[in-house]
């Protein structure tokens, strides 16, 4: 397969993945839209961190993360603490029932994942995850170039 084809096909195939992000928000729950779920994650992976974090680790406005962050915060998941560095800043923390709504959102999204791949081997899924893992590490990171 000549050069251009090939990545002609694989850009319709990532284009592609769309699908299966929205098959994913669509497993969550109603009260946890994908963006409050993304932020209960980066709270987990990285610890307590001010909303600006939040925003450069979404690659998202502040204005699209204050919305999300919002949400966490009224729903109990996230709390807002004096940021003890900086009196004027507040630092975003996981509550309990943060973590346990994303082990119920891991929780769901698990089981869709082993429902929809139930045809595939060990072997296929194994090598999917390296694969997007690679193709991930291939891009940087892509938030630095976020404007």
């Amino acid at each position: 397969m000549e050069t251009r084809n090939r990545y002609e096909n694989l850009a319709r195939q990532v284009s592609a993945i769309g699908a299966v992000k929205r098959g994913m928000a669509r497993s969550l729950p109603a009260d946890c839209p994908s963006g409050s779920a993304v932020v209960l994650a980066l709270l987990k992976r990285h610890g307590d961190m001010r909303m600006s974090r939040v925003s450069e680790l979404m690659a998202v406005d502040m204005s699209v993360s204050s919305r999300h962050v919002a949400h966490t915060v009224d729903r109990g998941w996230v709390e807002r603490l004096p940021d003890p560095g900086d009196k004027r800043s507040r630092l975003l923390r996981l509550t309990d029932g943060g973590r346990d709504k994303l082990a119920e959102l891991d929780r769901r999204l698990t089981a869709m994942l082993a429902r929809n791949l139930a045809g595939w081997s060990d072997d296929d899924v194994d090598l999917l995850t390296t694969l997007l893992a690679r193709l991930r590490d291939s891009f940087g990171d892509c938030r630095a170039h976020h404007a």
